[in-house]
């Protein structure tokens, strides 16, 4: 391969295997949690894949001690993304359906702008990238419009529930700019052990203060689902991910948000045998249009750019 084609190949193979993994990880985590209680479902997932991966690294001689900064980056970023994102999305998914769930996680897009511009602006997307992440929000209505005019009122837990997502989304877009703007020469592999593991770690003081121990049924099919997540979702899914993150505008890495609920949806119709219907199909094109335009969108650096950032090492995913 041209060596000079091989960052781009990295880049599109790292959004296929995030828009896939992720896509398929609303199955694994509604799953998961049908016996064991979200957060230490995620406790067991993230410590499970950081250590292994932290292993991992000292094992290929990467240099996983880190400054006492870099940690405290870490911990921020992995919390951020992992505790107030994923096992938030987890712990809404016991009380509201998957499609109101994917629905409601299709704001981050919007978040990302907002977030990003103010922490970090030395990047502006043009109006074809904002038409394509509003465009994005309208697909994902199209998509899921049957399972939406299923859900007549919402009761108390349920109104907790969805606005829980919606700050889980904040979280997760707030650790992700800060993951791109904290850039401190963290090799992305050991970033994404510390950043599981501190995750981990707080859904274990979590799930200790809810009492989750006592409740949890630890079922061959949920462990099961653990462990693909920690597979296919930490590992392969969340370090593709935190890649995007260091070579990619963010507004073009939130599409996964809009991609993730579209391949549910298909695979729920290859294992589930789930029905396909007319607006599942519109849907998708229209998001699949949404995400052409943002990620053909021309992103041009601001008048007065920050200082220039130590480059994170690419290293051999």
């Amino acid at each position: 391969m041209n060596p000079a084609a091989q960052p781009r190949f990295r880049i599109l193979l790292a959004f296929a295997l995030v828009y896939v993994f992720w896509g398929s990880t609303y199955l694994g985590i509604g799953i998961a949690v049908e016996h064991i209680p979200p957060a230490i479902m995620c406790a067991v997932r993230f410590l499970i894949a950081g250590v292994l991966m932290l292993l991992y690294c000292s094992f290929t001689g990467r240099k996983i001690n880190l400054q006492t900064h870099q940690l405290a980056h870490q911990a921020a970023i992995g919390c951020l993304l992992l505790v107030g994102g994923n096992m938030t999305l987890a712990w809404a998914e016991q009380y509201i359906s998957t499609g109101l769930a994917a629905l409601l996680v299709a704001i981050s897009p919007l978040w990302f702008l907002v977030l990003d511009s103010k922490l970090i602006g030395h990047h502006k997307i043009s109006s074809r990238g904002i038409l394509g992440l509003l465009l994005g929000i309208a697909g994902m209505v199209v998509l899921l419009w049957p399972k939406l005019l299923a859900v007549r009122t919402l009761g108390p837990m349920q109104f907790i529930a969805a606005t829980s997502i919606l700050f889980g989304a904040a979280s997760w877009a707030l650790g992700s700019v800060l993951s791109k703007r904290w850039k401190s020469g963290v090799d992305p592999l050991v970033g994404t052990g510390w950043q599981a593991t501190f995750g981990g770690l707080g859904s274990l003081v979590i799930s200790a203060f809810l009492g989750d121990y006592h409740r949890a049924l630890w079922t061959s099919r949920g462990m099961a689902a653990i462990a693909y997540l920690v597979v296919c979702g930490s590992w392969i899914g969340y370090t593709s991910y935190i890649y995007l993150l260091t070579h990619v505008p963010t507004s073009k890495v939130s599409t996964y948000a809009y991609v993730n609920p579209v391949v549910a949806v298909f695979l729920g119709w290859l294992v589930l045998h789930e029905r396909v219907d007319h607006f599942i199909l519109l849907g998708t094109a229209i998001i699949i249009a949404s995400v052409i335009l943002v990620t053909s969108a021309k992103v041009e650096a601001t008048k007065q750019p920050e200082a220039p950032l130590p480059a994170v090492e690419i290293a051999g995913d």
